[in-house]
Order: structure tokens, then sequence, then C-alpha cells
């Protein structure tokens, strides 16, 4: 080796391209070298279902940066069909094919970094490599997806997965006139999400048209005459002109596995928090690596752009002798769908049950700005807290805007470490065409500090049904005659403290309104007459969603 540093690096998209620069940028002097399989780097992996869909219509404005321009501003040299075949960590070299040529060489370096990225999960299913059958994970496939919509007159499609590509999918061939299935084995789209948080977003893909074939798996694909038939595990047959695979993503680990790196608990590369493999001369980033969650510190895989890029840089860093520590991942996301905004940050309920961290939730439902202005839309937000600290562990919010501000807030707040007592303080933008004086974060602080502090007793939902108490509607009577539980009498919140003679004493009240603030109220003013009372989060509004 000379004393010009040699850098490698394999993959070229998200994570593999931003090491490059970040390492260029640090290191002027060093010999950059990226070796991409495919025939893009630095391509908008995220774009893809939009390029289907028409709303990105030229293919070239996927391509973010040319093998050229990395040559003429960076100085780096790109390889694109090339594949890696091989490393000899003994020996620091790479072995490399030509893919158009078949040419074979070694390459040495001196630091190497695995970008390999993920491959789309493809079970052993009978008929998933018939013609009409796409998964969407590079811009060739993309293309080919278009052209078979072209040559085929495409009407019907089932797109089998109901996470956030799927259904960016099914919007967009949607959008394009088909009528779209989508097949998941869980019984929810957004697995992402906890089940009542999804629910809002599965209510809107019926309303357009999307027929969701939920809890049960793929069995099975077969042509016919007439097309393909896609037939589950519970034995309904559902036909398609087109069929698109949205099963998720594993690691691409066979090229560090054969090099004897070790990998992590979820299947991905062991790294350090400099993004180190068990190597001292690697690292890996990206979809390859096995990341730790910042809210559990449990090792976790997160397939995303943001962390990749983050990887990226941080490996950089490293190999360029600049000491530094991942913070780990949180899996901030977010999806837009027939123009209502999912995001979610930190870990759901379920992940946190799994793992025997006890937790708490507050619901609500505000506007996405003050009432009185024109335009306010409604805003679904699901704030998970520690209960012993109150330490923000994740959020989750739905709604048609102002959705992903709030979620970016919390974001930064678990970052931080943050508790909800910092959310009730927080200092955010307020102008009446942007949010409220009490923004949404700091509702949602002061909601679960209230609970804390033991000044909002709360009841759970999932008790409700086995519980001897008396359900209390404290809403207006209009509203309680256009719906209300099973079983509840209605007092009103402007009635309350006038018949409180008529409320049970020998058993506890639950009490709930349209989204929690006035049951709050009610709540307060019986407790502090001596009732046992407990208020049911987010009132009606939260109701709804669990019944989906």
């Amino acid at each position: 080796m000379t004393d010009r540093k040699r850098i490698l690096i394999i993959g070229g998209v998200a994570a593999g391209s931003s090491c490059a620069t970040r390492a260029r940028r640090l290191d002027e002097d060093a010999e950059i070298i990226v070796f991409e399989k495919g025939p893009h780097v630095s391509f908008a992996n995220c774009g893809l279902p939009y390029h289907v869909g028409d709303v990105i219509p030229d293919e070239s404005d996927l391509l973010l940066v040319t093998p050229k321009r990395f040559r003429e501003r960076h100085a780096i040299g790109v390889h694109v069909g090339h594949e890696v075949t091989a490393i000899d960590p003994a020996a620091q070299t790479v072995s490399v094919t030509n893919l158009s040529t078949g040419a074979e060489r070694i390459e040495p370096y001196d630091a190497l970094v695995l970008a390999t990225g993920a491959r789309a999960v493809r079970p052993p299913i009978p008929g998933l490599d018939l013609p009409g059958v796409f998964t969407l994970r590079t811009v060739p496939e993309t293309r080919r997806v278009r052209e078979w919509l072209a040559l085929t007159r495409a009407r019907r499609a089932v797109v089998v997965g109901a996470g956030f590509v799927g259904l960016e999918v099914a919007e967009n061939l949607t959008k394009r006139g088909l009528q779209v299935t989508v097949l998941d084995l869980q019984n929810q789209v957004m697995p992402q999400l906890d089940p009542e948080m999804a629910a809002p977003v599965a209510r809107r893909l019926r309303s357009r048209g999307i027929r969701l074939h939920l809890g049960d798996g793929l069995a099975e694909i077969a042509r016919h005459d007439d097309g393909l038939t896609v037939t589950t595990a519970g034995g309904v047959s559902l036909p398609a002109d087109l069929v698109v695979l949205g099963l998720g993503v594993r690691p691409r680990t066979a090229l560090a596995a054969a090099a004897g790196l070790a990998l992590g608990a979820t299947g991905g590369v062991a790294v350090s928090p400099s993004q180190q493999t068990s190597d001292p001369h690697i690292w890996a980033v990206g979809d390859v690596s096995e990341e730790r969650c910042r809210v559990t510190g449990s090792p976790r895989l997160l397939p995303l752009a943001g962390p990749a890029n983050r990887q990226g840089r941080l490996a950089a860093d490293a190999i360029c002798g600049r000491p530094v520590t991942s913070r780990g991942v949180q899996g901030t996301a977010v999806c837009r769908l027939f123009d209502l905004t999912a995001a979610s940050t930190g870990q759901g309920a379920r992940e946190l049950d799994a793992l025997g961290i006890p937790h708490a939730s507050a619901w609500l439902h505000p506007g996405h700005h003050v009432s009185y202005y024109p335009g306010a839309r409604t805003i679904h937000l699901k704030l998970i807290y520690a209960t012993d600290t109150g330490r923000v562990l994740g959020a989750q919010a739905v709604g048609e805007a102002g959705v992903e501000r709030r979620v970016d807030v919390i974001a930064m707040a678990i970052q931080l470490g943050a508790t909800v007592y910092d959310l009730e303080h927080a200092e955010l933008c307020y102008s009446p065409q942007i949010g409220s004086a009490k923004d949404p974060v700091n509702m949602a602080g002061m909601i679960a500090a209230n609970q804390l502090r033991g000044d909002l007793p709360t009841a759970r939902w999932a008790d409700l049904p086995d519980a001897r108490v008396a359900l209390v509607d404290v809403r207006e009577p209009d509203e309680f005659a256009a719906g209300h539980l099973p079983g509840a009498r209605n007092v009103p919140l402007s009635q309350l403290r006038d018949r409180t003679a008529e409320l049970p004493t020998d058993r506890p009240l639950w009490l709930y309104c349209h989204s929690g603030k006035r049951s709050y109220d009610a709540t307060r003013a019986l407790t502090q007459r001596g009732f046992d009372a407990r208020s049911l989060p987010g009132g009606m509004e939260t109701w709804r969603q669990l019944q989906l």
C-alpha cells in the first residue's frame, strides 16, 4: 500500500454515496472508489412508486448523481455494473467482476465499507417468477412494471404487503385506473403503527376503492388465459393482471458472512457505535447493518433512507480519524396516501409490551391549527411514555395536515432523552393558520404529565368489556343521541355539578366525551368531590379507531 489512503465502498446508493462524498470532504488526498452491481448509483429509491404512478414521469429525475458527476465534482471513482464477489480480510483485498465483460480483478484497500443494502423478501411460494409478478427495489424493476402496464393494459392489480411501500404502490396504481387489492398476513395495514392508529388509514384506502384483504397470507400465484390468480392461504382467489410484492426486505449479508464478519441477532452485520464491523478495517452502513434502537437499546434493522445516509457519514468520519458515536435509530417515518399522512417515531405499544417495558399512552385528537381559523383538520395523535420517568418512548399520528411537524418535534425529544414534562413546556411556533397556543405536542405532554401526576386518573379501553363500572357520557344530549357507548348514561359536563346526586357511589365512574377534554374536566370535578372517577382517553374518537 502507498501512503495515500485507499477507501473502497461496496454499494453506491444512499449509504454508500453519502460515505464516499463525506470521506472526500474530510480527506482530499484519499483514493475513493465505489463499486455498484447495478446500473445506477445514488438513485431515489423512495420515489419508485411515484414513477410507477406517473407522478414522476421521467426516469432520469430519479437518478440523483451520475458516475460522471462523482468523478468531476468529488474525484471519486464509481464503477457501475461491477460486483464485488469476495473479501479477503487478511490480505485487505476484494475480488471484483466486471459484469459487462466478465473480467475479474483484485483491489486492495485500507478501509472497506459495506453498503450492500437489502434484498426484497421472496418466500418459496409457487408463481413468484411468473411474468407480471414484480418487486420494486431498483430503477430497472420500476421500468419493467411501467412497460408491463403499457403492454397489457392491466386493469387489476394485487399488492402483497400493506407496509409503506406496498400502500404507496397501491395508491399509484389506483390513480392509474387499476382496481387494486392489498393482501397482508397481518390484520391491519401499516404494521409499523399500533392497530388503532392504522384504522384511519384503512378507512381512507377503502374510501378510494382499494380492497383490503387482511389477516390472510400469500399461498400461490398461477397464470391463466385471462391473467394471474393470486391464491391466499385461506383459499381465496384474487384475479390480477399485475402482482407487486411488498413483503419487506432482508439485509444482503452473504458477502460479509463469507468473509467471516460477525452478524447480529437480527441477521444484519453487527457494528460498533462507529459502524465498524468485527474486522477493524471494515465498516457496514445502511440496510445491511444491524443498529441499536435508541429507545430500548435492543438490536434493530431499519431499512430507511435517513438513517442510511447518516450511517454513511458516520463511517466516513471514523475512517478519517474523527471520534464518532452513533446515537442509535428510532424509526422516524412518514407516508402520505390519498391526502392522509401517517407518521411515527420511536417504539409502539406492541413492541414495548413484547420487551416488557412499562409504558402508558396518551391519545388526543386536536385540530392542526385553531378551530376558529377556517380549514382546521384533525390530527389523531398517540404519545407513548415510560410510566416511571415520563421519558418519551414513541409517537404516532394520522391526519390530513400538520402531522409530520408534530412527529418531527417528538422525534427530536426522543433523541434528547426528553420527558413528557419537557413536551408540556416546549415553546413552539403559533399563528392561527399554523397551530395553536397550546400546540398538539404541548397538549400530548400535558395529558401524559397529568396522568403521571395523578391529576388525570385514566381507565383502559381494553378493560371496558369486563369492567364493573358506571359509564358516563359527558357530551351534550344531541351528541349522545347521535351515538354513544352501550350502557352509558348521559350527564353533560354543563349540568354535571348540579346532577352529582344521580351518579352511583358504589362503583367507579368511567367518563368519556368526544375527544377527552370534557371528560378530563369532569374527572377533575368529580374526584375533588370524592368520586372514584376515571377518564377514557381520547373519548369517542379513540373508541371508533379501536373498533377497526
